[in-house]
């Protein structure tokens, strides 16, 4: 009614911008996942960087979702060890997360582990890889303002979808 009757204008955007290739988008049960870290790994040896994000900072066990700590632990021990990774999430000052940040843009990290704080207002054209953890836990604006954070170059990028229970 606002657009209608008010001072508002309805825009609607119904293309990509010039030279941006759609985003490969996959849901990924656990008997699939070590094929797409090793694809995740095929995509940092190009030089590209990688986002993982969690929906809890700290483990929990009463919900049983993975945290940036523990993700990045795994990480570091497992399909990923030898890559630089990285921490963000929103108990982190503010001076820590523009650190964190900006060595992700200066590709200083590969993989940058981080809660929904990256969800707007990031943005690494040299992201090609966006790895949501327990994806059925963010709601789908959530999702999209999450895949958005890649796909930002001519670069054909990707973003897996891990369920926690499929």
């Amino acid at each position: 009614a606002l657009t209608i009757f008010g001072d508002l204008e309805l825009s609607i955007l119904d293309e990509m911008p010039a030279g941006r290739k759609p985003v490969a988008t996959a849901v990924v049960p656990e008997s699939q996942q070590p094929g797409m870290w090793k694809h995740v790994r095929e995509q940092i040896e190009k030089g590209n960087q990688v986002f993982v994000v969690c929906p809890l900072i700290d483990p929990s066990d009463k919900l049983g979702a993975k945290s940036v700590a523990e993700m990045a632990r795994e990480l570091k021990k497992g399909p990923l060890k030898d890559v630089k990774i990285e921490t963000l999430h929103g108990r982190l000052k503010t001076d820590e997360k523009e650190v964190a940040i900006e060595k992700f843009r200066t590709g200083k990290i590969d993989v940058l582990v981080a809660t929904t704080v990256i969800e707007v207002g990031v943005d690494i054209p040299n992201a090609s890889v966006m790895v949501i953890v327990g994806a059925e836990r963010f709601g789908l604006a959530q999702l999209h303002q999450l895949r958005g954070r890649v796909g930002r170059s001519d670069i054909q990028s990707y973003c897996y979808l891990l369920p926690e229970h499929m």
